[in-house]
């Protein structure tokens, strides 16, 4: 009876506990479209047969719990975009999962790594305001302290702070805009005029020159990042969308080498030291292992090596010789933004058609290396009916074929014989003899018995 009463009062703190986490992801319907207005909310669209989706299910949970606990503003939300689907089509939902932070009539999406702290910072940095204001040095060495990459606008009122709040308000997905009086500023720091947008990071400060960088937007999308970065694959897809070659250091941290550090080495130095020639064009970083580089260039990239990346038309470029020093380096980078350094790949129909084969052929050998009774069955299967289907139509067209001249035979002659027989009847008639011949030869040709009768 005591273990009937104690499975019973877990059974009913399990349920309370389950209850008490779905309370803070709220499911939607098509009512919200209406209900939404005076909120800020974190909605995960969603579709029930996504691997993907179930698989942040429970990130989801926390996520809510998280944002519910520290007092956060966001409610937390998700929606069945199959079973409203109108609605998610109004929403800009093109995939699953589609993950959307919906601010009055704005729309953000979602586009970081999905765990739980990544998504719990980009919610609490987008629900709050576009800039945010720095009130004292002690803020802004707090700031510093927390964040690789700060933008600060510095000055009063301006045209230049209107573009900034604009910029501020489309690029807030990717990283925080602050504003703030020189006073609060490092006393090192000199600008040389006001007001002025400034960028704190790599250990230093650059300052936005409208004549030299082009617009304030597109110069904030290539200086969210710092100058080196260690790159996977969704860094890869981000940094795409900045306009800049990447340039690569491909290293096996598991298995670090002299040479995996030298060439690494080379890279951060070559960021560091020749910003001012290469940073609006290219950004620098390693990556580990080369699996990811070479699904993307079909190919096979050694370990350590260096490849410059073209995210925008899917080119390559690789040094015609091994970098040893800073200056092949160098000049292989230039090389590459001259253009005198070789392409390969690229995104023509050929390339293309290469991706499709590649990938068809990448999809076989996973499943197979796998479940190899899966793949046989998936693979096997069709293909053995296929080869069944062809023979059963070859055997066929050839008993048809057979038929088809023993009826002819029956008949007497083929379609061939029977031009040939006439032929040679037309020839027999126009090389004939005259009537009369014919008389003479008939009656030369009378038996004996006949001419004696005669």
């Amino acid at each position: 009876m005591a273990e009937v009463k104690a499975s019973l009062i877990c059974g009913v703190i399990a349920a309370f506990l389950s209850s008490a986490v779905l309370a803070f992801v709220e499911d939607l319907d098509d009512t919200f479209k209406d209900t939404r207005v005076n909120d800020v909310w974190l909605v995960d669209f969603y579709a029930p047969w996504c691997g993907y989706c179930k698989k942040l299910e429970p990130v989801w949970h926390e996520v809510g719990m998280e944002l519910k606990s520290s007092g956060s503003p966001v409610r937390v939300g998700k929606m069945d975009a199959t079973a409203y689907s109108g609605m998610a089509s109004e929403f800009g939902v093109r995939g699953y999962p589609t993950i959307k932070l919906l601010k009055g009539d704005l729309a953000y999406n979602y586009k970081g790594p999905r765990t739980k702290d990544d998504i719990v910072e980009f919610a609490n940095r987008v629900s709050g305001p576009a800039v945010r204001a720095l009130p004292s040095k002690q803020m802004f060495e707090h700031m510093m302290k927390r964040h690789d990459v700060l933008f600060v606008y510095v000055g009063g009122e301006s045209p230049l702070r209107e573009k900034y709040n604009d910029v501020a308000s489309e690029l807030i997905v990717y990283t925080y805009f602050f504003s703030g009086s020189e006073e609060v500023l490092p006393e090192s720091l000199t600008l040389p005029e006001l007001p002025a947008v400034v960028v704190f990071k790599d250990g230093g400060y650059f300052t936005y020159d409208e004549y030299e960088d082009g617009s304030l937007s597109s110069w904030v999308n290539k200086e969210r990042f710092q100058g080196y970065l260690q790159i996977d694959g969704f860094t890869l897809y981000e940094l795409g969308e900045t306009g800049k070659l990447v340039a690569i250091a491909v290293i096996d941290e598991k298995d670090p080498t002299e040479e995996s550090g030298r060439l690494k080495g080379l890279i951060q130095r070559v960021a560091k030291e020749y910003r001012e020639h290469f940073n609006r064009d290219f950004q620098f970083g390693h990556m580990d292992g080369n699996d990811y580089i070479n699904s993307l260039i079909m190919g096979e990239v050694t370990v350590p090596s260096v490849i410059i990346l073209n995210t925008s038309n899917e080119q390559y470029f690789l040094p015609s010789e091994p970098i040893e020093t800073m200056e092949q380096l160098v000049q292989f980078i230039s090389s590459v933004l001259n253009g005198s350094a070789q392409a390969y790949g690229g995104d023509g129909i050929i390339q293309r058609i290469k991706r499709v084969a590649f990938d068809a052929r990448s999809t076989i050998m996973s499943v197979f290396r796998s479940s190899p009774l899966l793949g046989c069955f998936l693979f096997g299967l069709p293909l053995g009916v296929i080869s069944l289907m062809c023979y059963g139509i070859c055997t066929a067209e050839s008993d048809d074929g057979a038929d088809d001249m023993d009826a002819l035979k029956r008949e007497g002659l083929t379609d061939e014989e029977e031009e040939e027989e006439e032929e040679r009847q037309r020839a027999a008639e126009l090389e004939g003899p005259e009537e009369g011949e014919n008389e003479e030869e008939d009656v030369g040709e009378k038996d004996p018995e006949e001419k004696k009768t005669d």
